[in-house]
């Protein structure tokens, strides 16, 4: 059995904060808006946006950030390319 890789997810997680803080920026949400929105830090949520800086979090976090982003937990996943869909408010 190989051993496991703690830097395995590393990239996941960086890419999936650039998503976060792409969408939020599209929203017009500031990172004290978004966290206050989803329950948490502002200074947590800015480690996990941070660019190139690799933090990671609870799917309880993601389900409150995609919640108060108004985004599906599953679009935040697919951060590679993010489609207008998730770009545009659900309300608009």
């Amino acid at each position: 059995m190989e051993p496991i890789d703690p830097f395995k997810n590393r990239d996941r997680f960086v890419q999936l904060g650039v998503a976060i803080a792409f969408i939020r920026k599209m929203r017009g949400m500031t990172q004290e808006d978004l966290a206050d929105k989803a329950n948490m830090s502002r200074s947590f949520l800015s480690a996990i946006e941070a660019p190139g800086v690799s933090t990671t979090f609870s799917l309880e976090v993601l389900f409150n950030i995609a919640d108060a982003l108004d985004v599906s937990p599953a679009d935040l996943l697919n951060a590679a390319a993010v489609p207008d869909s998730v770009i545009k408010p659900k309300n608009e």
